[in-house]
């Protein structure tokens, strides 16, 4: 009987002492969930469910913990923002195949991108100066004036502004030529300000109805056809209580006084429309996976495979957002610091513009696999629907920003 290499014992040894030696070096003791008293094959017990971790541990495990289950913040975000950007559809395209454990899930990598985005561009419009960028009509103030010396003041602040613009060093021609229609534009709103007040202090002293303000659209808001006036045209609509019109009035009375508070700063406008863009974009994602579950109805897809692709669309376009948000900083960097670096980061930010829609037509054709031509009519479709519903969706969140800042 022939006796293999792992059965002959040490020499010195006998076979049974053996034994027993490589039991003891090769067996490990059990460990036992704490709850039902199975024996542990992993972080989970298998037949109660109870997790091996608790915590009742280090406070840094814990937050390790918290951060990759919110976040999922590891080597795979590394593997996954790369093709996301530069590889239209191939996460989308993976996903489907079933590769998923490399790359992050889909609702994580929305998630950390938008946040990073709009955090990045609220911190970026937080530190400009959007009074010298951001630029309202400045002859407009003219039209919420309710006295004729009120009028010429703020005609002769708008054409001291405009003076001291067109006689500054460097100024081209046509931009003087400009700057002359503009003052020419603000004495003829001045003169028909003017004109309607004095018309207004003719009826008064008539004893007559003062006439209709003719530039009462350019400020307030409107109700049942007539101007909104918390005494004398409230909002007030039947069939809700009346602590909800109260609250309507206040919002409008806000609206009203930040109309003209905008015209100066902007920026907290901006900033709070801003801040509900990411919930708006949640909001709107379905539905961009609704339009391409109807566009794409013959493919016989599943619903959640089209809010895959409209997760990783939106997850570029954050990401998107974030590298122009990046890379206006560092031109606007460059412009003071680097001059010979702003152009250069000009073209950068042109090219990382236009690849924005060419990389989403090109997703559209990979991840669909259809001809250029229906890809393209189809493509120009859903745009032109999407389109209406995120101006929608701003004009809602710049309107609440108006109504609650």
């Amino acid at each position: 009987m022939s006796t293999t290499p792992e059965s002959v014992p040490p020499a010195g040894m006998a076979p049974g002492v053996a034994d027993a030696a490589a039991a003891a070096t090769f067996a490990t003791p059990k460990t036992l969930c704490a709850n039902c008293s199975k024996e542990l094959l992993g972080p989970y017990c298998y037949s109660c469910g109870q997790p091996v971790k608790g915590l009742i541990r280090q406070l840094t495990s814990i937050l390790s913990d918290i951060l990759d289950t919110v976040l999922n913040v590891d080597s795979r975000i590394f593997r996954t923002l790369f093709p996301l950007y530069f590889r239209p559809g191939f996460l989308s395209v993976e996903y489907f195949a079933g590769r998923r454990v490399r790359y992050v899930t889909p609702f994580r990598l929305y998630f950390f991108l938008s946040v990073a985005a709009f955090l990045l561009m609220q911190t970026s419009l937080d530190t400009l100066d959007l009074s010298q960028t951001v630029h309202f009509d400045i002859g407009d103030s003219i039209s919420s004036a309710l006295t004729r010396e009120e009028v010429a003041a703020r005609r002769d602040a708008a054409l001291a502004e405009l003076t001291a613009v067109k006689t500054s060093v460097g100024m081209p021609a046509p931009a003087t030529k400009e700057m002359e229609k503009a003052a020419e534009k603000i004495r003829t709103r001045a003169d028909q300000r003017l004109a309607y007040l004095q018309s207004v202090d003719e009826a008064k002293a008539k004893g007559a109805a003062a006439p209709p303000d003719p530039d009462a659209e350019r400020h307030g808001i409107s109700f049942g056809g007539q101007r909104w006036d918390a005494k004398t045209n409230p909002v007030r609509i039947g069939w809700l209580p009346d602590f909800v019109n109260a609250k309507l009035n206040a919002l409008a009375g806000r609206m009203v006084e930040n109309a003209d508070r905008i015209r100066k700063d902007p920026k907290p406008f901006l900033i709070g429309a801003c801040t509900a863009l990411p919930q708006v974009l949640f909001v709107l994602m379905p539905l961009f996976a609704l339009l391409l579950k109807i566009f794409y109805i013959f493919k016989r897809r599943l619903y959640m495979e089209h809010l895959i692709v409209a997760l990783h669309s939106h997850s570029f376009i954050f990401l998107s957002l974030l590298l122009l948000t990046l890379a206006s900083l560092a031109q606007g960097w460059a412009h003071d610091a680097a001059h010979w670096l702003y152009y250069p980061l000009g073209w950068v930010i042109f090219a990382m513009g236009w690849w924005l829609p060419i990389y989403l037509f090109l997703m559209q054709k990979k991840v669909y696999r259809q001809g250029w031509v229906l890809t393209t009519l189809k493509y120009g479709m859903i745009g032109i629907c999407y389109t209406v519903m995120i101006t929608l969706g701003v004009s809602v969140a710049f309107l609440v920003s108006l109504a609650t800042t």
